[in-house]
């Protein structure tokens, strides 16, 4: 749109679009360093500030956690295809930024997630089934956020960032030593309530770690187009740190994000992790990329796999045989037969719930309201009853 309004009349559009991509190349800032301890080939690396000793029973632990992550998501996305689901985000190509970041947290952190977290939800223990619920349509969550310290999906966009700030005050007045994390995308970066977290958090020195995963990609919108800088030196302005990590390296994100809870823990206020990953599916199954995005920048990133990478580190440490990956694969196979199962036995949902939850204590005009609907359901029955009388 851009170069149409900015070539003159007349003048070929090929030559207005060299000119105006050429402007756009100078202003954008150089691609900043970021953390990484294992390279696309599976070679592990060094770095300074963010040392990390693992044994092969450790990696072993991730890289299971990616592969049993991503066959439930590729589950989920094969059931909403068949009916089984009204929508699903997937988190394809992102596992690693969503399990190194959770198991860096300890079971007395909080998380506030978004929507696509459910890496992060199979690291804090929640059942994966259990995030189907919402997404079915059977219920407004799925499970007990007190139990695994894992709040419920968060479906408007940077509003979590607010909670897990407020949550992350409160935290602090109670002396407790935890960490709070907020997780939210690169376009959640550009709403305002992530702003006013962010200064809120730093006036108040909330122990919360904003934790965002630009895969790049908001729906249609390239980060490019939201920020004219690199997304982890917004923290700057606010006056707290901000790191920027490969997202598509597992063990970078565990260190990293470590880091970032222990700042928080102690004292020194909230941190900014940005994980520099890539969303190689689909926003969500509404969404068709391939009407925004080119198949070769598909490419580069699948060459990027977080998976594929830690599996050639454990080929090339001999820290897992084939044994282990032919069990793996195995587990996934039974994962994913109680994943359909599980969905195709959910009960049907409760019309009434929708009222419940909204006060504490309740509200008068809830009351109203409820007994309102509950009187339209019942004239549906006594309208099929009238009939069978007839």
């Amino acid at each position: 749109m851009t170069v149409e309004r900015t070539a003159p009349r007349g003048k070929p559009r090929r030559a207005a679009t060299k000119k105006t991509t050429t402007a756009a190349a100078r202003r954008r800032p150089p691609r900043p360093e970021m953390v990484q301890l294992l390279t696309p080939e599976g070679e592990r690396v060094e770095h300074p500030d963010y040392a990390l000793e693992t044994t092969p029973e450790q990696l072993r632990g991730l890289y299971r956690d990616m592969v049993l992550t991503r066959r439930f998501d590729a589950e989920a996305t094969a059931l909403q295809r068949q009916g089984e689901l009204g929508l699903w985000p997937s988190l394809l190509g992102q596992e690693a930024a969503q399990i190194g970041s959770g198991r860096a947290l300890r079971d007395d952190d909080y998380v506030f997630p978004t929507y696509r977290e459910h890496g992060v939800a199979w690291c804090r223990g929640v059942d994966p089934t259990l995030l189907l619920g919402m997404f079915r349509g059977v219920n407004h969550g799925g499970w007990d956020p007190t139990t695994n310290n894992f709040h419920l999906y968060t479906i408007v966009i940077g509003s979590q960032a607010l909670h897990a700030t407020g949550y992350a005050m409160g935290v602090a007045k109670d002396g407790a030593d935890v960490a709070v994390v907020a997780y939210f995308g690169d376009g959640a970066s550009s709403q305002g309530d992530v702003a006013e977290a962010f200064t809120f958090a730093a006036v108040y020195n909330a122990p919360v770690v904003f934790f965002c995963q630009n895969n790049q990609w908001a729906i249609s919108e390239p980060t490019e187009r939201q920020t004219r800088v690199p997304l982890y030196q917004r923290a700057a302005g606010y006056g707290f740190p901000g790191v920027r990590v490969d997202g598509n390296d597992v063990l970078a994100v565990l260190a990293v994000t470590r880091a970032a809870a222990e700042h928080v823990r102690t004292g020194q206020g909230p941190m900014l992790v940005e994980a520099f990953t890539y969303r190689m599916g689909a926003h969500t199954t509404s969404d068709d990329p391939t009407r925004y995005r080119r198949k070769e920048e598909l490419e580069v990133w699948e060459g990027k796999d977080p998976i594929l990478r830690l599996r050639r580190c454990l080929e090339r440490e001999s820290a897992a045989d084939e044994a282990f990956f032919a069990d793996l694969e195995r587990e996934s196979d039974v994962m994913a037969r109680r994943v359909r199962e599980a969905i195709r036995t959910m009960p049907d949902p409760d019309g009434m719930a929708m009222f419940e939850h909204t006060y504490a204590d309740g509200h008068a005009l809830v009351d109203e309201e409820r007994a309102q609907y509950a009187a339209y359901v019942a004239s549906f029955a006594d309208h099929e009853h009238g009939h069978e009388g007839v």
